[in-house]
């Protein structure tokens, strides 16, 4: 049975809280009186623009809203509430036709959304998602839900693009440098998720925390897990390890450091098992060497696991390989079959400070190049994964395409800004496909010929028409990944 985060009963009534009528900008609230008359039905669509930080996008998110907000039912205390709030700041409000929401539809917004599977990754300037109305008198309804629809949207896309990005990289060193099965093995945990404190709210953390699982199995935000079980029916999304910080670590004082490292491996080490110390918190090169390479070199090979040593500071791009180099003198390595050096099994590094994409590129490039195989290695990576993104990273936007007159026929709408042509949108209801090579292509709805239209119906008046699984989408963004490999 589905979890569900958020109901009528736990919603507070009276202070604008998840009021469905009040998500939306202020400017929206007039808009019903400025469409043309007679209009019947208006259709908006969303993309990530060219232009942006990636030449494609991971598509994901959509289902936590449409289950999390548009189950939500207008209420008459709604409309009450949010009566009050507009006029007082300044807007008209439409109040017969949140009363017609409410009486005709039971409080569900009649919307018809299309979408792509979630978990697809495709070219910038391909359609994602296409909404239109359903009841002629509410036409202005495809466009009032612009900004909480594209806000579910354009975040954990963007969230879940950044981390399949920097999932490329990494299959890409460790398929140079290790050897296959290993690869396969440790690609899933190579990039661990530390942005939980980074975000700016439990909500946030929870929905870029799962756009990160989409590609990778690692993380510490435990919000993740939770919304991966409410809204893609995912018992157990990700896992970590026992691990350090510094305020365990200097509770021991700068003398008793290795009895801090020590009393890790006695409390989380054993055969199989792994422990993260951080390592940093007076001097990571004598912790690496004098500790970790001589104090207690022996009780982590008896221990049977692997102690995951974490620097925490200095150079990102340097200090992590010096740490493998110094564990590698220490502990010894073998040569694989790709003629890479590989760490003892007692020993790994994971780096957690400064991480993000390029940061990652050159330290994988300086890894390989001293002959180190990228296996020795997995990364944590914190704001720049869940914080340090907007809408523009990868040029998000939703723009209305089309408008049905009272006879039925529908007209283009679009914008071509002379000022900026890359500002210009699509014109007319859309269609996506692909060609006999897998190419993805859109087109006008009348044009797609025989030709299957990818944007599949996934929501109506209220009820999920399609529910997607983690493990559907993990194994499509997979199928990109592998496709690009190829």
């Amino acid at each position: 049975m589905t979890i569900k985060i958020a109901s009528d009963t736990m919603r507070p009534h009276g202070s604008g809280m998840r009021n469905p009528i009040l998500n939306t900008d202020s400017y929206k609230l007039s808009h019903y009186l400025q469409y043309p008359p007679g209009t019947r039905a208006v259709s908006a669509y969303v993309e990530a623009r060219k232009g942006g930080d990636m030449d494609h996008v991971l598509f994901f998110g959509l289902q936590m809203f449409l289950l999390d907000y548009l189950t939500e039912r207008v209420t008459a205390a709604d409309i009450d509430e949010a009566e009050s709030i507009t006029i007082a700041h300044g807007l008209p409000f439409n109040r017969d036709g949140w009363e017609r929401i409410v009486k005709k539809h039971r409080g569900h917004l009649p919307l018809k959304i299309e979408a792509l599977p979630e978990g697809s990754v495709v070219p910038a300037g391909i359609p994602l998602v296409q909404v239109r109305t359903t009841d002629p008198q509410l036409f202005w309804l495809a466009t009032y839900i612009e900004t909480a629809l594209l806000r579910a949207i354009w975040y954990p896309s963007t969230v879940a693009t950044v981390s399949w990005g920097v999932k490329q990289t990494i299959r890409d060193a460790l398929e140079k440098s290790a050897e296959p099965d290993v690869a396969r093995a440790v690609l899933p945990f190579t990039l661990h998720d530390f942005g939980a404190r980074g975000t700016t709210s439990f909500e946030q953390a929870g929905i870029g925390g799962l756009a990160h699982l989409v590609n990778f199995m690692g993380t510490d935000t435990l919000t993740a897990l939770s919304y991966a079980r409410a809204f893609y029916d995912e018992p157990m999304a990700g896992f970590s390890i026992p691990a350090a910080e510094h305020s365990t670590m200097t509770a021991w004082g700068e003398e008793g450091e290795p009895e801090a490292f020590r009393n890790m491996l006695r409390r989380f080490g054993g055969p199989g098992k792994l422990v993260a110390v951080v390592s940093d918190s007076y001097d990571i090169y004598r912790a690496v060497r004098q500790t970790w390479g001589d104090t207690l070199k022996e009780e982590v090979r008896q221990m049977g696991g692997t102690v995951v040593v974490r620097p925490d500071s200095g150079d990102p791009t340097v200090v992590p390989i010096d740490v493998i180099d110094m564990l590698g003198e220490a502990y010894g390595f073998t040569i694989n079959a790709k003629g890479y050096k590989v760490l003892d099994p007692a020993v790994r590094v994971i780096q957690g400070d400064g991480v993000n994409p390029e940061s990652i590129k050159v330290i994988l490039e300086r890894l390989l190049a001293k002959g180190w195989s990228a296996e020795n290695i997995a990364f944590g990576m914190g704001a720049a994964l869940l914080q340090k993104v907007n809408r523009d990273t990868l040029r998000f936007a939703m723009k209305a395409n089309a408008r049905e007159d009272a006879s039925g026929q529908w007209h283009d709408l679009a914008k071509s800004p002379k000022t900026d042509p890359g500002k210009a949108s699509k014109a007319g209801r859309l269609a996506v496909f692909r060609d006999k090579d897998g190419a993805y292509g859109w087109c006008r709805r009348e044009d797609l010929g025989s030709r299957e239209n990818l944007l599949k119906p996934v929501w109506r008046d209220g009820e999920l028409l399609h529910r997607t699984t983690l493990a559907d989408v993990r194994a499509l963004a997979e199928e990109s990944s592998m496709s690009r490999a190829a």
